[in-house]
């Protein structure tokens, strides 16, 4: 792991900690023990966006993205997960999907394990989940790390293969207009 890279975790770290609402899902996710269980996506990617625009506040979450990664868990679970997480925080939408079967809908290989399955998800930046372990350390999962996220860009992840896809998330989202120095790159697949 290279220093920026250590750097960026640590800051990653501190990000998580300060923000009550966050802490509270981190905490919730770990009380299920899920293997490999993560949150993943823009509850990540925001935090750092919002902390490189100084925002004074968070930045609202539409969903709170759960992955984990089990294959003798049938996916009807996934529901039963995210009521009792419902139950835990109740005021965030919860999205949980175990990684063991979203290869199915998204016709790959099967994924190996959460980082192979994020590895896959649209943009460089949306590729980053966050854990609360046991000794209430921050684990951070990037497959292609935090670099992008810290230098302010939206690109796509090299296993998308989609520009379309990216460029429609972008202006649906309006990732430009809440983060105004995100510059977007555009890629070749």
């Amino acid at each position: 792991m290279t220093k920026s890279e250590e750097s960026y975790k640590a800051c990653v770290s501190r990000l998580m900690q300060v923000d009550s609402l966050r802490m509270a899902c981190l905490k919730a996710v770990r009380a299920l023990e899920l293997p490999q269980g993560y949150i993943g996506a823009g509850f990540l990617r925001n935090a750092i966006w919002d902390h490189l625009h100084n925002k004074p506040s968070p930045t609202p979450l539409n969903d709170i993205d759960v992955i984990y990664f089990s294959k003798a868990t049938p996916k009807q679970e996934d529901k039963t997960l995210q009521a009792r997480l419902s139950n835990a925080v109740p005021d965030v939408n919860w999205q949980v999907k175990n990684q063991a079967h979203m290869h199915t809908k998204h016709s790959h290989e099967p994924y190996s394990s959460c980082e192979h399955a994020i590895s896959y998800w649209v943009e460089r930046e949306t590729c980053v989940a966050v854990r609360l372990t046991d000794n209430d350390q921050i684990d951070v999962l990037a497959p292609f790390g935090l670099n992008a996220n810290f230098a302010e860009t939206i690109s796509l992840s090299p296993l998308f293969k989609r520009p379309d896809v990216m460029h429609k998330r972008v202006e649906e989202k309006g990732w430009l207009t809440l983060w105004p120095k995100l510059q977007l790159i555009v890629n070749s697949p």
